[in-house]
């Protein structure tokens, strides 16, 4: 999807052009025009008959369809004439956010606070508006939010000059960024009160489902990208050329680039095969058995994903779990970000609600990840136990990996995952606001359940100094989350242990690697 940049002059702050529901004004009864969805389920080009009470009539090779105006938004020279609304709260930003996540986003809010969402697309492409209407539809009109597509870049700017209330990005803020909304008085944008962190996204590598190939090495996958690997055969798989699939999508290119060369910038292949968007690449996938393309996770509909196997040897399925966890590598944080000088109450409940746990049942439909906290099995016979069994190079590793693989054969593990800097116990801003989480969802588990915080270190000094680090940073979330639940957790067991370097996530043969490594994981024990 090719990006589009913010169009809002300062002349025009509060008025914006939406389709009403009207009259065709002059549109011509041949008029080509096409009717997409955000999530990717509706994609339609036919003649338009008429629009009318917000729904668009269409006739097309599957004949007249009607589809409310809320569900889609219309391109083409034949798209309706439009009328005048003012909005109340302006978003804008990365188009990966705003249009891959705000209107359901949107819509969910709507209901969490029982009224309805009625969303309607305007005269610009990527644009919306959504206004709430309390009483489920019935009652007044709660206040109307205009969500614009453009860059992340677009979001600081909007915030800077104050266009926007609320700025989307599918990345961090820079240091710079940061110095330039603090001179505009906006604050310190990544103070957790500001950085609100709602989604994670992550990338799959996906095959035909006829390819016999389950696995590739990250190596493998830049050397395919790079055209240094062309067939299949090379592979252990058919012998049969490799077509290569792209996106134009910057953002998504960007983290499959860092995510498989890291620093080293390499061109990709010439001979690659560019798609318009997540969409275009499945659908080139499923048509061509020796296709292999990068898409959203929400996007693998009937392909076969890919294991990615790291230099070191760890394989990792990308699966929701690996992804809310950022222990599978191709993944990124999606972002709203706020102005330390607001005080609409429309844009603090809008964000509160994003960044709970009551949103996301939307997000999964969206096709992210949300941060709600998910529980898996583990057990003594998993990739992961097998992986670490007979580890150990001394009598304490071996100690060590004896205890882990005990607690893992009776305690399931908890998607919460918390981080630090090197050398540090000083949690990363997710980590706050995932205490949060853990703390509600505690409360709901029965009497008698028993959490684990478990510490891991990197590969970095002496196995018994990481041994004491990795104890120390379990023991601080422990007391982190003792001392944000209270009495509200009494019906939990709250014990913390380390493991020191057992059991890598990634190699700790970069930075990356091992700022994923230097982690607490969360376990449990139901009675």
């Amino acid at each position: 999807m090719k990006r589009k940049h913010l169009h809002k002059p300062k002349t025009l702050y509060g008025t914006v052009a939406l389709l009403g529901a009207m009259v065709l004004g002059g549109m011509a009864s041949a008029d080509i025009v096409r009717l997409k969805s955000v999530d990717g389920t509706i994609n339609l080009e036919g003649e338009l008959i008429s629009f009318s009470d917000d729904y668009y009539l269409m006739q097309t090779p599957l004949g007249d369809l009607r589809v409310s105006s809320s569900r889609v938004s219309c391109e083409g020279p034949g798209c309706p004439s439009i009328g005048q609304v003012e909005a109340d709260v302006f978003i804008g930003g990365a188009d990966t956010v705003a249009t891959g996540l705000m209107p359901l986003l949107l819509a969910g809010f709507a209901t969490h606070t029982d009224a309805e969402a009625q969303t309607q697309s305007t005269q610009n492409s990527g644009e919306i508006a959504t206004t709430l209407v309390g009483g489920r539809g019935f009652g007044d009109t709660i206040g109307t939010y205009m969500v614009n597509s453009g860059t992340s870049a677009d979001a600081f700017n909007g915030l800077r000059d104050g266009s926007l209330q609320v700025g989307l990005s599918s990345r961090r803020i820079t240091n710079e960024e940061t110095r330039m909304l603090a001179a505009a008085g906006a604050g310190n944008m990544v103070d957790p009160d500001q950085e609100h962190i709602v989604a994670i996204d992550g990338l799959v590598l996906v095959v035909n489902p006829s390819n016999p190939v389950d696995a590739l090495s990250i190596q493998d996958v830049a050397d395919i990208y790079t055209g240094r690997i062309t067939n299949w055969s090379q592979l252990g798989g058919s012998n049969m050329p490799i077509e290569v699939v792209t996106q134009q999508d910057s953002g998504t290119n960007a983290v499959f680039e860092v995510g498989i060369f890291g620093d080293s910038a390499a061109p990709i292949t010439s001979n690659s095969v560019s798609t318009s968007d997540n969409i275009a690449a499945s659908i080139y996938v499923n048509d061509n058995p020796g296709a292999i393309a990068y898409v959203g996770f929400a996007f693998k509909r009937g392909q076969k994903p890919l294991t990615l196997i790291s230099e070191c040897g760890i394989g990792t399925t990308p699966d929701a779990f690996s992804i809310k966890t950022e222990e599978y590598s191709l993944f990124r944080r999606l972002y709203m970000y706020t102005s330390a000088n607001n005080t609409d109450p429309l844009v603090e409940d809008l964000v509160d609600y994003a960044t709970s746990s009551a949103a996301g049942n939307v997000i999964l439909r969206s096709g992210f990840i949300g941060l709600d906290v998910e529980k898996v099995a583990q057990g003594a016979n998993g990739p992961r136990a097998q992986r670490i069994r007979n580890s150990g190079q001394s009598n304490l590793e071996n100690r060590i990996v004896d205890s882990m693989l005990g607690n893992m054969a009776t305690m399931d593990r908890l998607s919460p995952t918390f981080r630090f800097a090197t050398g540090s116990v000083q949690l990363d801003p997710r980590g706050e606001r995932d205490l949060e989480r853990l703390v509600d969802y505690l409360q709901t588990v029965p009497n008698g359940t028993e959490i684990t915080f478990v510490g891991f270190a990197d590969s970095v000094g002496a196995f018994s100094s990481n041994l004491a680090l990795s104890e120390g940073r379990a023991d601080r979330i422990r007391s982190a989350l003792l001392n944000r639940g209270g009495s509200a957790l009494s019906n939990v067991t709250i014990r913390s242990t380390g493991y020191s370097e057992i059991a890598p996530a990634a190699c700790n043969t970069s930075e990356q690697g091992r700022r994923i490594n230097r982690r607490v994981e969360t376990w449990v024990r139901l009675p």
